[in-house]
């Protein structure tokens, strides 16, 4: 593995993968997509940004993804719709991006003499999870559009590895978090009011717990996936066998940013029913036996930067729009 592919590196997870493999040493070809004012997202003000090739494109462009592949041996999929409440509005956008750009990877890397070939999945492809901690052979249930088009990709690029040989692992990370994540999620949406002065936090459900792992160690947990040679044609997760409900995550932001609040409900911010995941907890023993991941941060120590993160780049958050 020298040279690498990763879609979706101006993304929040993408771009901090994509540093640290240059910093690893890789030869790094960041896929950004493509858009008329050239930007490259959070990789656009990155310190490494010149020490990797940056192409824009789309993942729903088969010849924009052939062309990105060219003299690569490992590509990292990241690039994806992952919106939940977006997906409600349209899920056909989900199909074409989540599906179909799927397809194209696998399509187009069939071409190539790819060594590795490495699909994200996301826990909530389990839904609720039916006994805790879920391991890798946990029912998958589709509790929302966006789940239900990751369900399949994972599916599709399972049944290259069986079909075709394809050199495919999917990686499933359960809830990461950490700087440069969307203000979509329930961290940033909690540290962005509470450090612009709101007393008042609009949240949604507080019951759910999920299991929260820190974007540096979700980005290393790809790279050592990708290293091992034991997790071809298999789902391995990144993710720290921990819980936390989210009422108890605010209670713990809000007491690192030393503020007082009051919590409404903010009905924008509430999953219909049916489709809320109520509990997520992360069995992660095949990914500690198969590799050498260990995570190097826990829920404070992630939290506490997390916080100062956006203490630093609060300017960039639009903190008082709900943006679905």
């Amino acid at each position: 593995m020298e040279k690498i592919l990763i879609t979706g590196a101006g993304g929040f997870i993408g771009s901090h993968l994509a540093e640290l493999c240059v910093k690893r040493g890789y030869n790094v070809r960041a896929l950004v997509r493509y858009n008329s004012k050239n930007t490259w997202g959070w990789l656009e003000k990155s310190e490494h940004k010149q020490d990797m090739e940056v192409v824009a494109g789309d993942v729903r462009d088969c010849d924009a993804i052939e062309n990105a592949m060219k003299g690569r041996d490992t590509v990292f999929h990241l690039a994806a719709l992952i919106g939940i409440p977006y997906s409600y509005v349209s899920p056909l956008a989900y199909i074409k991006t989540n599906v179909e750009g799927t397809y194209n990877i696998l399509h187009c890397a069939a071409r190539y003499d790819m060594e590795n070939i490495l699909i994200t999945s996301t826990s909530e492809t389990y839904g609720t999870a039916q006994y805790a901690p879920i391991d890798e052979n946990h029912p998958m249930v589709g509790q929302s559009p966006y789940s239900a088009t990751k369900i399949a990709a994972d599916q599709l690029a399972l049944s290259y590895y069986k079909s075709f040989e394809a050199p495919v692992k999917v990686v499933r990370p359960f809830n990461t978090y950490g700087p440069r994540q969307s203000a979509r999620a329930i961290i940033p949406t909690v540290i962005t009011q509470a450090l612009s002065g709101q007393r008042e936090l609009k949240l949604g459900n507080l019951s759910p717990t999920r299991d929260l792992t820190f974007v540096k160690d979700t980005a290393s947990g790809f790279l050592e996936i990708a290293k091992s040679d034991r997790l071809f044609g298999e789902i391995t997760h990144i993710g720290m066998n921990d819980e936390i409900s989210i009422g108890d995550l605010v209670k713990k932001i809000v007491q690192l940013v030393n503020v007082e609040i009051r919590i409404l409900k903010d009905d924008q911010r509430v999953r219909p029913g049916k489709s809320e995941v109520e509990r997520l907890r992360c069995e992660n023993s095949k990914i500690m036996a198969a590799t050498d991941w260990r995570p190097q941060y826990n829920i404070h120590s992630g939290i506490e930067k997390t916080v100062d993160w956006f203490r630093s780049n609060l300017d960039i958050y639009k903190q008082d729009i709900y943006n679905v």
